[in-house]
Order: C-alpha cells, then sequence, then structure tokens
C-alpha cells in the first residue's frame, strides 16, 4: 500500500510540475504572440477649454470635431490608406495639470464606426474651464501615444485653441520634445473678433494669433496651421485639416481657412 501511496504521489507531484510549466511556457509566449493592431496614423485631438471658450463656443467646437469626423471626404481618406483604418483620441485640455481623455484609443475604418466616435463625444461632458496651457496639453497627449494598444508609423497631435499659452511650462520646449519623438504636431486657430476685456492680448497676440501657433505650437516635417475665422468655420476648417493629416497630404492654400504651413520646427 505505501508503494501505491507513493506512486500515486509522484505521479500528482509530476502532473502539478507539466502543468506549472506549461503556464510558465504560455506565459513567456503569449505577450510576443499578441501584436498590437496596426493602423495607418495614432491621432490625438487635443482640444482646447479653457475659460475664454464660452459655453457656445464649447459647442461649436464639439459639433465641428463630430460633423468632421463623419464627413464623406475624412471617412474616404481612412479608408483610402494603406491598412484603411486609423485610431483616434479625443482630448481636452486648460489650464496646467487640467488634461482628459474625453475618448480614449478608437480605431475609425468606415462610416459607422466614424458615426459611433462622434456619438460619443456629442454625448460626453465637458472637462474643465480653466486656465490655457498648450503645452500641458501637448505633453498628456504625448504620453497618451505611448499607452496606446495600436501602433502606426505616423503619430500627429491636432491642437486646436483660440489662445497663447499661459500656464504650465514654455510651449515651445513641449513641442520640441515631442517632436523629438517623431510627433507631428498641426494647429487649428480659432480667430476672436471681439478681444477679451479682461486679457485682450491672450485671444489676440502681437503678431496674430496665427503667427504664435505656427512659432511656437506646431512642429515636425509638414506641420500646418489652419485658421478659421471664427468657429462657425471651424467644422469646415476641421474637415481640411483631417483629410491632410489622414493622407499625409498638404493642405488646401485657401478655402474655409487659412493656411500657414511650417516644415520643421528646428527651424526656429
Amino acid at each position: 500500500m505505501r508503494g501505491i501511496w507513493m506512486r500515486d504521489t509522484c505521479m500528482r507531484d509530476t502532473l502539478r510540475a507539466v502543468l506549472a510549466a506549461a503556464a510558465l511556457a504560455l506565459g513567456m509566449v503569449a505577450p510576443s504572440q499578441v501584436r498590437a493592431e496596426e493602423v495607418d496614423l495614432l491621432l490625438a485631438l487635443a482640444a482646447d477649454v479653457s475659460r475664454s471658450v464660452d459655453s457656445q463656443k464649447f459647442q461649436l467646437q464639439r459639433d465641428g470635431y463630430a460633423a468632421a469626423l463623419q464627413d464623406p471626404r475624412v471617412v474616404a481618406a481612412i479608408t483610402g490608406g494603406t491598412l484603411g483604418r486609423i485610431a483616434v483620441s479625443y482630448i481636452e485640455w486648460s489650464g496646467a495639470g487640467n488634461q482628459k481623455v474625453v475618448i480614449d484609443w478608437t480605431v475609425v475604418r468606415d462610416a459607422d464606426s466614424a458615426g459611433k466616435f462622434a456619438t460619443q463625444l456629442l454625448e460626453s461632458s465637458r472637462a474643465f474651464a480653466d486656465r490655457t496651457s498648450i503645452s500641458g496639453g501637448i505633453d498628456f497627449a504625448a504620453v497618451q501615444f505611448e499607452r496606446a494598444p495600436m501602433t502606426a508609423r505616423r503619430r500627429t497631435i491636432d491642437v486646436s485653441g483660440d489662445g497663447t499659452n499661459n500656464s504650465g511650462r514654455d510651449v515651445t520646449a513641449a513641442r520640441d520634445e515631442a517632436v523629438a519623438k517623431g510627433i507631428s504636431i498641426n494647429g487649428l486657430v480659432i480667430l476672436t473678433e471681439q478681444p477679451l476685456s479682461w486679457n485682450a492680448e491672450h485671444t489676440n497676440p502681437a503678431g496674430g494669433l496665427e503667427a504664435y501657433f505656427r512659432n511656437n505650437v506646431i512642429g515636425g516635417p509638414g506641420a500646418f496651421v489652419l485658421t478659421a475665422q471664427d468657429f462657425n468655420a471651424f467644422g469646415q476648417a476641421m474637415i481640411s485639416k483631417l483629410v491632410a493629416e489622414i493622407a499625409a497630404a498638404s493642405p488646401p492654400s485657401r478655402a474655409a481657412a487659412v493656411v500657414a504651413p511650417r516644415p520643421d520646427a528646428s527651424r526656429d
């Protein structure tokens, strides 16, 4: 009986060892077998929701993003890519330390997935209403690429805003660090016809907000600025911008927006 008991014990120990080894082997092999989905572009939409963006401007901006993502020209640019899909994340930023991922990385591959993203965006509440830290928005967006469950050869931060950087670290430092990581930064400037009574130079700096973005915010090969004359023109400018970014093409020189190209941040 003792011999049988020892034999059974040995068999159980052997089985446990085999199962443990198998589990270890699976644990070591599984990560290398699971590959992140590849897309044509990782696009972080970084929207300004600072205090200068009132409720009307905020809604016009949200509606503009949602409409642009569903526009047939944008969908055609997505489906016409090498892989026929991109990944998009929507971020809202305000003062230093005030950044939020409103919609995390989502693969958009057709009109249906674009529509679902747009619907989710329209149903999301506003994140902040503080000062304007473009640098914080860029830094936060750059980190999101590192945690994205998708991979792409091109990574772009799409910054929209209506004012200068007045919170957090120097915006050019944030831009240059992002560009050094291979990230392109494009800008969409929303002009303010009536300067703010409490801080006129914030939305209407000397030389113009377009020049400010061109010299301080955008960077990387082919980087550009589009300028919407007002928030009502935002949607049309956004369509032109998305098509150019997704198709890696040059934006139209004159349409519903003004284009200010900036080949490389290193030229400053």
